[in-house]
């Protein structure tokens, strides 16, 4: 479904171009507002209602309806994954936050708006998903993740308030791992519940872009440089887990990275079309030369790591 969407995406750009006047129009309509637009606040607040009910109902029912309820509790997850949970919320905290915002900024709400309700977008939905993990016996609901997200919030507001401008973007990366045929329950059993679960696979981000914090330079001002963050040899949340599970014995270890990335939304185009796509997929980490650091390896060169 993923790569549908992606391939419509393309397709829908390339039949754009053949098209002025219907990319005209499109173009003015993804322009943001320079003063209140009432009829795209109200567009912007009814959608992501709808859209965060609908995820959460059918989270509820998907998800939680196959496991027993219990009062509301709290659990102790934090040495679970190598914390590799707690940092894709703060990830999807950060990013929810930032398109809230910026679809409030789309329909003309004052930047207090796009602060206080669209940033809050991330720790408000994440939030109600600990409150089902609390009232599910087989889960409980984790003080880290909530800290998790309202961190990842505070790093969006936070640059905003100080900079206006997001100088240091947390991004995601993926590569499929041998783990997930182990536990593909789990770990997942194809390649989109692998980029959700296996966290063997994902690497976390933080892109900093280098002419922000060097203004007049002559640097590109889509130049960044990245520092990531993963972690290898997981079948379950901690080692304990795996010996009670009968799984197989692995080495367990964070990995840390040092590579380029491109701020996407620094290439300068006078397409508000461009500049959405661009927006959308500055979430994601961009292929490059990476220099690795694990415990167990050492380091080492990548020519190209994603």
């Amino acid at each position: 479904m993923k790569y549908k969407a992606i391939f419509f995406l393309m397709f829908f750009l390339v039949s754009g171009l053949r098209d002025a006047d219907a990319q005209n129009n499109f173009d003015r309509f993804l322009k943001p507002s320079d003063t209140l637009n009432i009829k795209r606040q109200n567009t912007v607040i009814l959608s992501e209602s709808i859209l965060a009910s609908t995820a959460l109902v059918g989270l509820n029912q998907l998800w939680y309806a196959d496991y027993p309820r219990s009062n509301f509790h709290f659990i102790n997850d934090n040495a679970e994954w190598l914390q590799m949970d707690k940092i894709g919320h703060f990830y999807s905290s950060y990013q929810m936050g930032r398109m809230g915002s910026e679809m409030l900024q789309w329909s003309g709400a004052s930047k207090k708006k796009q602060l206080l309700y669209g940033a809050g977008l991330g720790f408000a939905f994440l939030t109600a998903v600990e409150v089902l993990d609390g009232y599910s016996s087989e889960w409980g609901a984790s003080p880290g993740d909530v800290i998790a997200n309202a961190s990842g919030t505070a790093l969006y507001v936070s640059q905003e308030l100080l900079w206006n401008e997001q100088r240091i973007i947390p991004k995601f990366s993926f590569h499929t791992t041998q783990f997930a045929q182990y536990r593909p329950n789990v770990l997942g059993s194809n390649l989109a519940e692998q980029i959700l679960k296996d966290y063997n696979g994902q690497t976390y981000w933080l892109s900093v872009n280098l002419y922000s914090f060097s203004k007049g330079s002559k640097i590109p001002k889509w130049l960044n440089l990245a520092m990531g963050y993963g972690a290898d040899g997981m079948v379950s949340g901690n080692s304990e887990n795996s010996d009670k599970l009968l799984l197989p014995k692995t080495e367990r270890f964070r990995q840390f990275y040092l590579s380029f990335d491109v701020d996407l939304t620094k290439i300068e185009t006078k397409s508000h079309f461009l500049k959405t796509f661009f927006s959308v997929f500055n979430t994601l980490k961009i292929p490059a030369p990476t220099i690795e650091y694990s415990v167990n390896e050492g380091f080492r060169g990548r020519i190209l790591y994603f």
